[in-house]
């Protein structure tokens, strides 16, 4: 069976790059499975993510072979299923102090600069003219305060990270079971309807998520006619040496810090997030049955190949030893009947850290 795939995938830093100065990757896709119901999310001249039938205008284009399937791909199985820490929050709190500790710093040397023209004023003038001497060298008074506080974001980092080094180490000592869950899936909804969670677990929160995975490197690299070793498609970096792979950078991907630090265990305990998703409503309720609805805009159901990954999965939200978790497991969500527009392709935050809602 043949189908079109187009996609202009958001790189990491997303927020900072036009889409119309990256071009759509558009391909055939031969497949021996049915293609699922056309559904388009995106604009042209912005994020795209599109799959319909082939019509005579399309011939032209580059021809792929890929499995067209419902179960999970294997990487989506080794990323994204199992428990999950949830990053400190004071991540997201030092980044936010990036910025004004950084212009701060300028223009505390800028004052310096021009310090003998401030002679006049009080303040400044007390600020900017003199220095202390530490060894050797002498360093200007206002760098005494400005300093400190312009490595006050790192020093929460580090310190940040350290608690997610212990949170995931106290994980690696006492792993956790998988919760045992009896789901029934419906029209863009999910039922839990039993759920035995292991000692010591309590249940916060529930919801469902829709997204679409990072395409396939190889696949991307040969609809653009690049081979291996030139320039990579927009978005992708270069082939990252296998030892140093962790979360998504075994797509070829790996071209920001989406988590924070992690500890060397068998698989990462970080969830990395997908840049394109959209959630149904948190539900805190722990009353059986709960009830979990889709994103407020209807989406395609489950649908794989090495282009196009929709992927749906279920986030349950659980505190254990005063850490919360998250429980990530793949959901099969059942395909619509007619084609699915959504205008707007939902982007999201890159940084584990920024994601969390």
């Amino acid at each position: 069976m043949e189908s079109v795939q187009r996609i202009r995938y958001p790189p990491f830093d997303h927020t900072n790059i036009d889409p119309k100065s990256i071009p759509i990757t558009e391909v055939i896709l031969e497949s021996d499975s049915q293609p699922p119901t056309p559904f388009k999310i995106g604009t042209e001249s912005g994020w795209l993510v599109e799959w319909r039938e082939l019509t005579e205008n399309d011939l032209n284009l580059p021809r792929i072979q890929s499995v067209t399937t419902t179960a999970t791909l294997p990487f989506l199985m080794r990323t994204r299923n199992g428990w999950y820490i949830e990053p400190d929050p004071l991540h997201a709190v030092a980044r936010k102090f990036i910025a004004p500790t950084v212009i701060l710093l300028i223009l505390s040397l800028f004052l310096h600069a021009i310090a003998p023209a401030l002679g006049d004023v009080p303040l400044l003038s007390w600020l900017t003219q003199g220095s202390y001497q530490i060894g050797p060298l002498d360093y200007p008074k206002l760098l005494f305060i400005t300093f400190p506080i312009f490595v006050l974001p790192i020093l929460i980092r580090i310190y940040a990270n350290s608690r997610d080094i212990n949170r995931q180490n106290t994980y690696i000592n006492s792993p956790l079971a998988n919760p045992e869950l009896e789901l029934t899936i419906g029209d863009r909804w999910v039922e839990i309807a039993q759920m035995n969670l292991p000692e010591g677990v309590q249940f916060s929160a529930a919801r469902i998520q829709a997204g679409i995975a990072v395409p396939e490197r190889k696949t991307m690299l040969k609809s653009s006619n690049r081979p291996e070793g030139d320039q990579p498609p927009p978005g992708m970096s270069t082939a990252l040496p296998e030892k140093r792979l962790t979360g998504g950078e075994e797509h070829g991907t790996g071209v920001g810090e989406s988590t924070p630090l992690a500890v060397d265990y068998s698989r990462i305990l970080l969830l990395e997030p997908m840049r394109v998703r959209s959630s149904g409503d948190l539900e805190t309720s722990n009353e059986l049955p709960i009830k979990l609805n889709g994103p407020e805009e209807r989406w395609p159901g489950t649908i794989y190949s090495s282009v196009i990954a929709l992927h749906w999965e279920i986030h349950l939200h659980v505190l254990w030893q005063g850490m919360k978790l998250m429980w990530v497991s793949p959901i099969i969500m059942p395909q619509t009947e007619n084609k699915i527009v959504i205008d707007n392709l939902p982007l999201k935050a890159a940084r584990s850290e920024d994601s969390i809602e």
